[in-house]
C-alpha cells in the first residue's frame, strides 16, 4: 500500500533559515524536494568524498578481518582520538599494505630470477670483467638445446639445470651469437632479496595485527563517522533545495510528509511561527513514495524493487502479484523434493541468518511450501513420477495427480498446460481490473469504464461459451442475460473509452469508436500472446521433472551390473551430481520466468508505470 502524502511549501526569512533547518531536521518527517537540480557545492562535494572514504575504510577492515580471522593477536598500541584520526590511520594502514605487498612481489620475482644462479657476489663478477676485459652474459635455454661449440667460442659455462632448462654464462667482448634467451638479472644478491622478503612478510604481519585490532575494537567509530558524513550530505543537499526570493531576503522550500505525520508537524510549525501551506499533491507533482505492507507482502518488495518502486499515482502491485509469484515459482520448480530443500533452507536462514537474511529465509519458506504443494499435486518428487509407482499408500490419491496418468487430459491437452493458461487468464484479468481502478483513482470513474467493460465482456464470454464446452447447460434466460451484458460492455468499449474526447461533441464519438476498434485489435492479438506466455509454467515444471527422472534412471541403469555392496556409492554420486545440476537450473528458471510474467504480462495489463522516488525524510 502506498501511504498518502501531503505537500508543504515553506517561506522562511534568511535570518531564521539556519534555525528552521535545524528544527526541521529534528522533526525528521519531511522529505525535502530538491529545487536546484544538478547543482552541487564545495561542502556537498567534500561530504560525498568523505562518505566514500569511510565506505572504503570499512570495506578494507572487513576484508582484512575476514582474511586474518584466525589470528587473535593484538600487539598494536594504537589509540584513537576521533573518527577522523581513525579514518586517516586506516587509510595509512591500507597504503602501507599496498606498499609492502609490492615489495613482496618484487622480492619474489627477483628471487625467482636468481635462484638458478645461486647466491653469487656481483662485486666479484665486476672484478672478473675488469681483469679479463670480457663482459659476462647470462643465458637460459632448453637443456637439449645447449651447444658444445658455445663453450669453445664464448667460454659458455653451465651453472644449473632447473626445470629442464640450462642456465649458463658466456664471456665475450661483444654480444655473443648465441641462440638462447638472454637474461637480465637484478642488481642485488639472492640472500639480500630473501632477507627483504622475510622483513616484508614480518612488516605485513604487523600491519595486519594493527588492522585487525582496529577492526575488532573501533569499527563502530568508523560507522558513526560514516553516518555523520551521510547526515552532512543530506544537510548540504537540503541547502540546495530552496530558492531565494524577494532579493534574497526570503527562501522558498518544498517538502513532503506522510499524511499521518502532518498534524504533529504543522503544530510545531505554528509554534515556530513559520509560514507554510499544506495541500494535497497535484497530479503533475513528483511525489516521493513510501510503501507499507503486511509481513507476508513485504517479503516480495525486493522483487518489486528490481523493476521499480511504484509512483504516487500507481496502485502498489505487491499484494496482488505476491501470491501469483509464489505459485509461479512452485510450478516452475515443479518438484516436491526440491521444494522441501528450499523450505528447509528457508527455515535455516530464518532461524540462523543475519537480520537481512532472515527476511529472505521467510520468503524461502513460502516459496518452498508452494513448490512442495505444486510438486505433490503434479506427482513429482526428486524426479520420481509418483503416478507410475505401485506403492500402496499412493493408491487412493493417484487418480488426482495433475498429469496424464492421474486426472488425464483436459480438452485434449495436458492438465497442467490448461491450468497454466487459466492461471494466466486470471492474472491478466486482475491486471485489467487494477488498470481500471488506477484510472478511477486518478481521473474519475468515467475513465475506467472502457477497461471495466473489457473485463465484464471477457467474463461474460467465458461463461457463455466456456461453460457449455465443459458440458454445463445454461438456461435460456441466463444465455440472453449474458448476451445483454456483452452488448452493454461493447457500448462501453466503443463509445466511452476516452471520455475527455467528448469535450468536442462532434469528434468525440468518432474518436471513441476509433479507439474502441484499436483496443479490440490490441486485445485480440495481445491477450492471446499474453496467455501463451503462461504455458512456460507447465513447460519448465515438466522439464525439471524429466531431467530428475533421467538422472534417476542413469543412477539405476549404469550401476545395475554391480553388487549392492559397492553399487550404492556410484549411485549416490550420480544422484547427487545429477540432482544438483537439475536443482540449480530449475532454481534459475523458477526465479527468472515468474519475474518475466510479473514484469511484462501483469504490469503491462495493470498499467503499472513505476519510476517512484523513495520517501527519505530529512533527519539525523
Amino acid at each position: 500500500m502506498i501511504e498518502r502524502m501531503k505537500k508543504l511549501t515553506f517561506l522562511v526569512t534568511q535570518k531564521e533559515y539556519d534555525e528552521f533547518i535545524a528544527g526541521l531536521r529534528e522533526q525528521g518527517v519531511v522529505h525535502v524536494q530538491q529545487l536546484k537540480q544538478g547543482q552541487t557545492s564545495p561542502a556537498l562535494q567534500k561530504a560525498l568524498e568523505e562518505r566514500v572514504r569511510y565506505q572504503q575504510a570499512l570495506a578494507y577492515l572487513d576484508i582484512s578481518l575476514k582474511a586474518w580471522e584466525k589470528d587473535e593477536k593484538q600487539n598494536s598500541k594504537f589509540k584513537i582520538q576521533n573518527s577522523d584520526s581513525l579514518l586517516n590511520e586506516v587509510e595509512r594502514l591500507k597504503a602501507e599494505e599496498v606498499s609492502i605487498r609490492h615489495t613482496i612481489d618484487e622480492a619474489e620475482k627477483n628471487i625467482q630470477k636468481l635462484e638458478p644462479w645461486g647466491n653469487f657476489d656481483w662485486e666479484k663478477i665486476k672484478k672478473l670483467q675488469q681483469e679479463t676485459g670480457l663482459q659476462v652474459y647470462f643465458y637460459a635455454c632448453a637443456a637439449k638445446s645447449f651447444q658444445a661449440d658455445w663453450a669453445e667460442k664464448y667460454f659458455a659455462t653451465p651453472i644449473d639445470e632447473y626445470r629442464k632448462r640450462t642456465y649458463f654464462l658466456a664471456f665475450s667482448d661483444v654480444e655473443p651469437d648465441i641462440k638462447a634467451e638472454r637474461l637480465e638479472l637484478p642488481d642485488g644478491s639472492l640472500e639480500q632479496y630473501r632477507q627483504e622478503l622475510a622483513e616484508a612478510k614480518e612488516a605485513l604481519q604487523k600491519n595486519h595485527d594493527t588492522t585487525c585490532e582496529v577492526a575488532r575494537q573501533y569499527r563502530n567509530v568508523l560507522e558513526a563517522g560514516q553516518k555523520q558524513a551521510q547526515s552532512e550530505i543530506q544537510l548540504r543537499q537540503v541547502e540546495l533545495s530552496d530558492e531565494s526570493i524577494a532579493e534574497g531576503a526570503v527562501r522558498l522550500m518544498v517538502g513532503w510528509t506522510l499524511e499521518e505525520k502532518a498534524e504533529e508537524l504543522t503544530k510545531w510549525l505554528d509554534e515556530k511561527q513559520v509560514y507554510y501551506e499544506l495541500e494535497n499533491p497535484a497530479y503533475e507533482d513528483d511525489v516521493p513514495v513510501k510503501i507499507k505492507n503486511d509481513g507476508y507482502t513485504s517479503l516480495f518488495e525486493p522483487i518489486l524493487r528490481m523493476y521499480s518502486l511504484p509512483n504516487y499515482r500507481d496502485i502498489d502491485p505487491s499484494i496482488f502479484f505476491a501470491p501469483f509469484f509464489m505459485l509461479f515459482f512452485g510450478l516452475c520448480l515443479g518438484d516436491g523434493g526440491y521444494g522441501l530443500l528450499v523450505l528447509l533452507g528457508g527455515i535455516y536462514l530464518a532461524l540462523k541468518g543475519s537480520d537481512e537474511m532472515k527476511s529472505y529465509g521467510r520468503l524461502g519458506i513460502w516459496l518452498g511450501l508452494a513448490t512442495t504443494v505444486c510438486g505433490l499435486l503434479t506427482g513429482t518428487f526428486f524426479g520420481i513420477d509418483l503416478s507410475k509407482q505401485d506403492w500402496a499408500f499412493l493408491a487412493p490419491v493417484k487418480p488426482y495427480f495433475l498429469n496424464d496418468n492421474g486426472v488425464g487430459p483436459l480438452f485434449g491437452y495436458s492438465p497442467m498446460m490448461v491450468i497454466s493458461v487459466i492461471i494466466g487468464f486470471v492474472q491478466v484479468l486482475l491486471g485489467m481490473v487494477l488498470k481500471g481502478c488506477k484510472a478511477w483513482k486518478n481521473f474519475g470513474f468515467g475513465y475506467a469504464i472502457g477497461t471495466f467493460s473489457w473485463v465484464v465482456a471477457l467474463l461474460a464470454a467465458i461463461a457463455l461459451f466456456g461453460l457449455p464446452a465443459c458440458g454445463v447447460s445454461l438456461p435460456k434466460v441466463l444465455v440472453y442475460a449474458l448476451y445483454g451484458i456483452i452488448a452493454i460492455s461493447v457500448v462501453g468499449i466503443f463509445l466511452y473509452n476516452n471520455p475527455s474526447a467528448y469535450k468536442n461533441p462532434i469528434t468525440g464519438p468518432l474518436l471513441n469508436i476509433g479507439g474502441g476498434v484499436w483496443a479490440t485489435y490490441g486485445m485480440a492479438t495481445g491477450l492471446l500472446g499474453d496467455l501463451l506466455s503462461y504455458i512456460r509454467l507447465f513447460a519448465l515444471g515438466l522439464t525439471g521433472g524429466v531431467l530428475g527422472g533421467v538422472f534417476n534412471s542413469l543412477a539405476y541403469d549404469m550401476t545395475s551390473s554391480l553388487p549392492w555392496a559397492i553399487r550404492w556409492l556410484p549411485m549416490v554420486i550420480i544422484l547427487l551430481a545429477g540432482h544438483s545440476i537439475t536443482f540449480a537450473l530449475s532454481m534459475i528458471s523458477a526465479f527468472v520466468h515468474p519475474m518475466r510474467l510479473t514484469f511484462v504480462e501483469f504490469f503491462k495489463n495493470a498499467d503499472f508505470s513505476g519510476g517512484g522516488k523513495e520517501y527519505t525524510p530529512f533527519k539525523k
